[in-house]
């Protein structure tokens, strides 16, 4: 099975700069998509053979997500049942024979932090919400999950200590998930892989320089730890300041 994680910085402006393109061409089961920016209803994109699932923000122009799928889903939930989180469109949870497959876009905690308080309750919620779905089947969870977890995933850890994405409330937050029964798939495969990143500021032609983070990722439930086949991070493909994340899993 083959999946695909892309946050791509609003749907309608990544579509023509070639997201179909990469769409077809990487051929995924399940193709995940965070900061769609847009409602549904403001763009026709659907694939041969995918049936598509839309969470959007009550505020237009922001946040969302969208899951295209070639398996039909069990069941489909919008949100973790909290309306203080759900309003945003942050979350999507296909259920499946085997899995469940939660979509995920993180708040960003914002310069200054302005909204770091809010991100520590958001992940602790999240945490609880994934650990239930866990009782019952293995998840895999994917996103912009906007931490760089290590000093390893980001270009210039230092310089970066205490921003947004690389805070030690952040990064602890990650440690607690990870210790609480989910793997980074990526990491599992490739522990000391340097310079692998999926974002980019557009500012100083950063990402021709590579001066990037590792802020998306795939995860899952440690009981399929043994089922992934790899974990890629497609950093040639434009069209967002985000790359593509895939997992390939045998399940």
């Amino acid at each position: 099975m083959k999946l695909i994680s892309w946050n791509v910085n609003g749907i309608r402006a990544c579509v023509n700069k070639g997201f179909k393109d990469f769409f077809n061409q990487i051929n995924a089961d399940i193709f995940c998509v965070q900061e769609t920016k847009c409602q549904k209803e403001q763009i026709e994109l659907e694939f041969e053979g995918y049936t598509s699932f839309w969470n959007s923000a009550e505020k237009k122009g922001y946040s969302g997500t969208a899951i295209f799928t070639k398996q039909e889903p069990i069941n489909v939930v919008y949100g973790i049942g909290i309306e203080e989180h759900d309003k945003e469109g942050r979350v999507i949870t296909l259920e499946f024979e085997k899995i469940f497959l939660v979509n995920i876009y993180t708040p960003n905690s914002k310069r200054g932090l302005e909204r770091l308080d809010y991100r520590q309750v958001w992940e602790d919620e999240i945490r609880k919400y994934l650990l239930k779905l866990n009782k019952t089947k293995p998840v895999v969870m994917c996103g912009d999950l906007n931490v760089a977890h290590k000093e390893i995933d980001l270009k210039n850890p230092k310089t970066n200590h205490n921003n947004a994405g690389f805070t030690d409330e952040e990064r602890n937050k990650m440690t607690e998930l990870l210790e609480a029964g989910f793997i980074d798939t990526f990491r599992s495969k490739y522990p000391d892989k340097e310079d692998e990143y999926s974002w980019w500021s557009y500012m100083g032609r950063a990402r021709e320089k590579n001066i990037g983070w590792r802020i998306d990722y795939f995860l899952v439930s440690e009981d399929i730890k043994e089922n992934i086949d790899d974990a890629k991070i497609h950093q040639d493909v434009l069209g967002s300041d985000h790359c593509p994340v895939e997992l390939d899993l045998n399940i």
